[in-house]
């Protein structure tokens, strides 16, 4: 082969393979051992020669050289910074091996700053997304200051009032769904890839000034469009709101996510109806703060230990994606355990029982998370009058105005719509503590019997019942309310 084949054939293996399949094509082509070397570096398993060589090659400033020794010759050519293309052969060694290695070491040195220029562009990649992933988890935990300072620095600004979309994409395509987003708002969204779900991306968007007031029956212009971009994605979105009700907006544009994957469209604005926080405020705000002021001023023996806020933050991402919680929280599955553990002996919850659930979540949905001032426990402790118990979830749940919304969040339930036994499917299934498998033995169906009846009512309800972040808490919470009316 001549020495143009072989310059030839180096420039091809750099442009195809890189730096990887160039050094193994020479160590192969010349019956040699061949690699880059750095001096500083530790290389357990070059030969001695030729680290020997490089830092001789450096501490000499020469661009190459030749080491003789007994049975073998280095070969060592200069490349960038301090590294060295060495090669170890045999006596006597291929005559046009020299030529071979001087010809490859300048394409072979591009190829390696081309090769750590991508893997500094991905470091810096990952690093933008994990901080988009911090000013989401910022958001969803109440601390807009502090978000809004990151959001400002990597842009765009987020927006508010807001729309939060939530896009199911196919696998692998989340970064092209995400491209096509960016176009389509002009770089105005804040686009996040979800750190639960791997195909979600959620996206905070300014309202579209046509669908402002125009109800949930109305279209929505960014989520049309990205569906008619990507066909194979749905989408769900929340109703227009703050900034600071982000959790609340990424709980409706989940529930929308759910009607969006059974309808024609393939998306969905959250349907109307009375928001449970909102209808609990009054009735529930004292009885709140009693509940989680345990968790509010809890003071951690170590400084490495979680505090209340921490703790409160792991509340919330449990109750949303239960086991998931970890990618969130970015913490090992014994360190959420734990963290559990605590929570239930602060609060006295058994937090395997879904009555207890729906009430830590409920109570979390009804306080800020900022901790009572002075003197709060003492006011927690007697619901705010001298001399008067702190009232119960029950006494909460029988304010008139929850009855109102328990009887508008079920109605669906027994409506001409209804499929047969929806009421008694969702009551087994929340009597179980929302577990399949004995809801459907007492229902007499089979698992996937009691999965499908449950898809059905969840398009009915337009919630999520399956997939975390559900609508069980809710539910129990209304039939509970319903039950106390009755």
């Amino acid at each position: 082969m001549s020495r143009s084949d072989d310059i030839l054939k180096v420039h091809r293996l750099a442009h195809a393979g890189g730096s990887a399949a160039l050094l193994e094509w020479l160590a192969s082509h010349l019956g040699g051992w061949v690699a880059v070397v750095d001096p500083e570096a530790e290389h357990g398993s070059a030969p001695e020669a030729a680290v020997r060589g490089a830092a001789e090659l450096g501490a000499r400033g020469v661009r190459s050289a030749v080491l003789h020794g007994a049975d073998c010759a280095t070969l060592l050519f200069a490349l960038d910074g301090r590294r060295v293309l060495a090669a170890v052969l045999e006596q006597p060694h291929h005559p046009d091996a020299p030529a071979l290695l001087a010809d490859a070491a300048v394409p072979l040195g591009l190829v390696l700053r081309a090769e750590e220029a991508g893997r500094r562009e991905e470091r810096v990649r990952r690093a933008e997304g994990q901080a988009r992933e911090a000013v989401l988890h910022l958001l969803m935990n109440g601390w807009l200051s502090t978000a809004h300072q990151i959001a400002g620095t990597l842009g765009p600004a987020l927006p508010d009032p807001m729309r939060m979309y939530v896009v199911e994409c196919p696998t692998g395509r989340r970064a092209e769904v995400a491209r096509l987003c960016r176009e389509l708002t002009g770089g105005r969204a804040w686009i996040v890839r979800c750190p639960v779900y791997v195909r979600h991306l959620i996206v905070l968007a300014p309202p579209a000034p046509a669908a402002g007031a125009a109800g949930a029956a109305a279209g929505d212009p960014l989520a049309e469009a990205l569906v008619e971009g990507a066909r194979d994605c749905a989408v769900g979105v929340s109703g227009e709101l703050a900034l600071r009700e982000a959790p609340t907006a990424y709980t409706q544009a989940f529930h929308a996510l759910a009607v969006a994957r059974g309808s024609a469209d393939r998306h969905a604005r959250f349907g109307p109806g009375p928001e449970l926080a909102l209808a609990a405020h009054e009735a529930g705000a004292a009885w709140a703060e009693a509940l989680l002021a345990p968790l509010h001023t809890y003071a951690p023996r170590r400084p490495q230990d979680p505090g209340g806020q921490e703790l409160r933050a792991t509340a919330h991402a449990w109750l949303n994606f239960t086991s998931h919680a970890t990618r969130l929280l970015k913490v090992h599955r014994n360190t959420l355990a734990a963290r559990l553990r605590l929570i239930e002996a602060l609060l006295g919850l058994d937090l395997a029982r879904l009555a207890d659930q729906a009430a830590l979540s409920l109570a979390l949905r009804l306080t800020s998370g900022a901790g009572p001032g002075p003197g709060a426990g003492d006011r927690a402790g007697s619901g705010g009058a001298p001399g008067t118990a702190a009232p119960g979830l029950d006494d909460v749940l029988r304010d008139p105005r929850l009855t109102d919304w328990a009887r508008a969040h079920l109605s669906g339930l027994s409506g001409p719509d209804a499929p047969p036994g929806a009421r008694d499917t969702v009551r087994t299934w929340l009597a179980h503590d929302a577990q399949l498998v004995p809801a459907a033995a007492v229902l007499g169906v089979s698992v996937p019997g009691a999965r499908k009846r449950l898809t059905r009512i969840e398009a009915l309800l337009e919630r999520s019942l399956l997939q975390s972040p559900s609508a069980r808490h809710d539910l129990w919470l209304a039939h509970r309310a319903e039950e106390l009316a009755g």
